[in-house]
């Protein structure tokens, strides 16, 4: 049986790696409790997040520095990365790298025409980014979970979450983008006139049915980005939780530290199949529907 103490260590464990790098804006009246210090604000003030209460007050204030450093981070490192091999590409015996890259690229050039059914230059290297991009970002899971952190207490960083696709807030903002290209080429192609008509006279070809059109329409439309976003999120999110989970039996007995290892070690494993087919349904939907957008009928 764990102990009182022990499952308290081991919640705040949890707590504490779910718990993102928070600067945000806390309002006036807010009561804020730190370290035993009480303080009760008498006008709004930006800070950074104690934890989840003062996220919780700081709302749409709160800005998850992590998730945006790390995300934008690994999409510096993948332009500079490929933009290089790109340069030195030569057509004689490639490197290593220039043969990733190129397998990256054929991939997803393969999937551009057996996907996508407009013409369009920007679709392909889209795909290439949202697909490579998805994939650093997930890939960071397989670092274990207290290195990192363990590194930033060292700098004075109390929290960092470093896998930006497990923040809804990052996978949701992919999905909404991919979502106002669906917008754009839609109008674009179609005509406001045509997207207008497809929205209101599908699936029940009479104007009698236009106000149900709309609605079924509009949800399906909105639906989009919100199942992207979230599908990647969830997923991410969940094995992510499970990591945490196995990484506390190491705070219990050796022979629960040396089974929870094995268990680290399995899952990672089989996250090396989860990781790319995560990014692949990313990049694939967002395929699908810029060729429905691109679809004039």
């Amino acid at each position: 049986m764990a102990t009182e103490t022990e499952t308290v260590d081991t919640a705040y464990y949890i707590q504490h790696h779910l718990q993102n790098l928070v600067y945000g804006k806390l309002p006036a009246g807010y009561e804020r409790n730190y370290e035993g210090h009480v303080e009760v604000l008498d006008e709004a003030k930006w800070t950074w997040a104690h934890g989840a209460e003062d996220v919780a007050a700081m709302g749409f204030n709160a800005v998850h520095v992590d998730s945006l450093a790390w995300s934008f981070g690994l999409g510096v490192l993948f332009c500079l990365l490929f933009a290089s091999v790109a340069r030195k590409a030569s057509t004689g015996v490639p490197g290593k790298l220039q043969n990733l890259v190129e397998v990256f690229v054929e991939f997803t050039q393969n999937n551009v025409r057996d996907t996508f059914h407009g013409r369009n230059p920007v679709i392909a290297p889209l795909a290439l980014t949202v697909f490579v991009w998805v994939l650093l970002m997930n890939m960071l899971k397989l670092i274990p979970v207290d290195l990192v952190p363990e590194i930033m207490k060292l700098f004075g960083v109390e929290y960092q979450k470093i896998v930006p696709s497990t923040d809804p807030n990052i996978t949701l903002a992919m999905s909404f983008g991919v979502f106002f290209l669906i917008i754009y080429y839609s109008i674009k192609v179609k005509g406001i006139g045509g997207f207008a008509k497809e929205l209101s006279l599908q699936p029940f070809n009479h104007w009698a049915f236009i106000p149900f059109n709309l609605l079924l329409e509009t949800i399906a439309l909105i639906a989009k980005p919100i199942s992207m976003g979230l599908r990647l999120f969830g997923n991410m999110y969940a094995g992510e939780i499970i990591f945490i989970l196995i990484a506390t039996m190491f705070m219990g007995s050796l022979a629960l530290g040396v089974f929870g290892g094995l268990l680290q070690v399995s899952w990672a494993i089989f996250h090396l199949l989860v990781i790319p087919l995560q990014a692949f349904i990313f990049m694939v939907l967002t395929l699908v529907y810029l060729s429905m957008a691109h679809e004039d009928h």
